[in-house]
């Protein structure tokens, strides 16, 4: 296997860039590490107060400071579907550990919102910004400094970036993500967005819709569309943080639980107290961010990752932008077609021969770094192999070696597309990223005037007023981090939808975000710098005519240039997103909230200025 020149290139440049911040967090990591078990740094009042409750037999083994202790942190609640099943964790994940001659305490508890809930709410404004609540939380769990390995249970959207994050800054320590799976299948995701449509419409009532979604959410575990918590599951795969092929297997199942058992088990192996001692710093380095970037391009994931996947390289000291995205984009073929982006669920992609088939098929191709450390061993290849159970026994067999329904997955030498389907957008607008790998040929290039709102209600209201039945691109504006925590803007999709099947030309061009379950109609997003920044995007009018070229990465105004920059920028009045469901307590967030392509961290530089550097680079 050669690996591909662009893949090389990118990651070279990414090495470059990254050279000072990333030796300076080797440096903080190594400075972290001991020889022995952590607890043995503290003194025994402090010891003492970490294993006063725990029984008798596991207060001996900590007692005795040769054991590996391994720190659980959980996302669990039980309103989120897919963290519902975390609550039984705990207990298999404590007996796996002893077992294996280990201890295991739960460290700690960290937030978990569902932007499910929130959509279109203004919880939603928080959601954001709960990553890097998770972060921190993380971090407060981690720094009781009596743990020599971590299992960190999460799924959903901003919560593993959290998660890891927050992971990073204890990079010293060995850490295994552990997730809880996806639900089972439950209404097809073609009929849910089609009944969304038709209510949107006004052609179906409430009662219709609720029975509609009540079958698509039905059970425990995760949304089955390919969103922002399904990427994250892949990325935690191919990055080399998950055991091998955990990532698609249902809740509460034998095999399930024998994945959890297994984590807490090698966890153990791989602390500074096992034989194989694997740091999370050593494995998230920039090869594995690069992996990370092909992994989400080769399978159509969420937008979302053009922000968090910056922000967790940040963390591990690793400087990227869109540039990177962009050019990875243009060599990584799309093979999978999953919902939004077809209409096959993750489960079915799992079916198919899933994440094991997909990364087999990137290294094959030379579109991965095969010489990474991952948490099942050194090489990525061991993610080419899938789980089972056999007499109760968990083992690993080679993925399937031909893919069990190309109209869900593809080979790479006969791939859904040539090219990853996502886009870098430059212009005198700023810069943007567009998904395209959902959006139809057709729909790519758009030129219509714009129409110009602060706020996706006031759309939706014109929708229901007739008032959008015309081409036009929709800008909506004040929607960054600073404005109002940058929410998805999902809830828009239907009515735009709807407006594209009727015919016209249609666009969503925005500083804010779009959910990871939207793809349809073709939408500039994270425009950057954004508008309350001072971003370009503020000096549109109504009117306006804008061309966006998905093809060529073009967003621009067609406006003569001597008017465009002699207009002062959009103006607008953020003070009803400010207070009320505990917005008041984000007031610093917003303020300190870095760009969309530097990830959007609300803590302020965590690696150093010259972070700030490459953003074009």
């Amino acid at each position: 296997m050669v690996l591909h020149p662009v893949v090389a290139a990118v990651t070279e440049r990414i090495l470059a860039r990254s050279f000072a911040t990333r030796t300076a967090y080797l440096q903080r990591v190594a400075k972290a590490r001991i020889s022995g078990a952590m607890r043995g740094s503290i003194s025994c009042t402090n010891l003492a107060h970490a294993f006063a409750a725990e029984r008798p037999t596991d207060k001996l083994a900590l007692r005795e400071i040769r054991k590996p202790n391994i720190g659980i942190v959980s996302a669990y609640n039980d309103m989120l579907s897919a963290h519902q099943p975390l609550a039984r964790f705990p207990d298999i994940i404590k007996k796996a550990a002893r077992e294996a001659g280990a201890v295991a305490q739960f460290a700690g508890g960290v937030p978990a919102m569902c932007d499910g809930v929130t959509q279109g709410q203004p919880g939603m404004e928080l959601s954001l910004f709960s990553r890097d609540v998770i972060a921190m939380s993380t971090a407060i769990a981690l720094s009781h400094n009596v743990f020599d390995a971590v299992l960190c249970l999460g799924v959903c959207d901003k919560i593993v970036p959290g998660l890891l994050i927050g992971a990073l800054h204890f990079g010293h320590l060995p850490t295994i993500f552990v997730p809880a799976g996806p639900m089972t299948s439950g209404l097809s995701n073609d009929e849910k967005a089609k009944i969304r449509q038709q209510f949107a419409e006004g052609k179906l009532d409430r009662a219709a819709l609720l029975e509609a979604e009540s079958r698509a959410y039905h059970g425990p575990g995760t949304c089955t569309f390919y969103g922002t918590a399904n990427s994250n599951q892949f990325l935690m795969e191919i990055m080399g943080l998950h055991l091998p092929g955990a990532a698609f297997i249902t809740p509460n199942t034998p095999l399930r639980d024998a994945l959890t058992g297994a984590a807490a088990k090698r966890a153990a192996e791989i602390s500074h107290l096992g034989n194989a001692y694997t740091p999370l710093a050593e494995i998230v380095d920039e090869r594995a961010i690069v992996n990370g970037i092909v992994g989400l391009l080769a399978t159509g994931g969420s937008t979302n990752h053009t922000i968090h996947i910056v922000a967790i390289a940040r963390a591990a000291g690793i400087i990227i932008n869109w540039d990177d995205f962009d050019a990875l984009s243009g060599v990584v073929p799309l093979l999978a077609r999953i919902y939004p982006n077809g209409s096959a669920d993750i489960n079915h992609f799992h079916a198919a021969g899933g994440a094991g088939f997909t990364i087999r098929e990137l290294l094959n191709a030379g579109l991965l770094h095969d010489e990474v450390r991952t948490v099942a061993g050194d090489g990525l290849m061991h993610y080419s192999h899938e789980p089972t159970l056999q007499d109760d026994k968990l083992s690993w067999r080679t993925a399937p070696q031909h893919s069990l329904d190309e109209n869900v997955l593809r080979p790479a030498t006969h791939p859904f597309s040539t090219d990853g389907g996502l886009k870098v957008l430059r212009g005198n607008l700023g810069r943007a990223v567009i998904k395209v790998s959902a959006v139809k040929p057709s729909h790519r290039i758009i030129a219509a005037p714009a129409i110009v709102f602060n706020d996706q209600d006031d759309v939706l209201a014109s929708f229901k007023r007739g008032e959008l039945q015309c081409d036009f691109v929709a800008v909506v504006l004040f929607q960054g981090p600073r404005a109002n925590g940058m929410p998805e803007l999902h809830k828009l999709t239907p009515a735009l939808s709807s407006l594209q099947d009727a015919g016209f030309q249609v666009a969503l061009v925005t500083d804010g975000r779009m959910s990871g379950a939207s793809g349809k109609v073709p939408a500039a997003i994270h425009v950057s710098p954004e508008c309350l920044l001072g971003g370009s995007i503020g000096r549109i009018r109504t009117g306006d005519m804008i061309y966006l070229d998905a093809d060529n990465g073009i967003l621009e105004a067609r406006v003569a240039a001597e008017v465009w920059s002699s207009r002062s920028l959009a103006t607008a009045d953020l003070s009803s997103n400010q207070f009320g469901m505990g917005r008041e307590l984000f007031v610093s967030a917003r303020s300190n909230a870095l760009t969309a392509e530097q990830g959007a961290t609300t803590f302020g530089n965590t690696v150093s200025a010259t972070t700030m550097e490459g953003i074009t680079a």
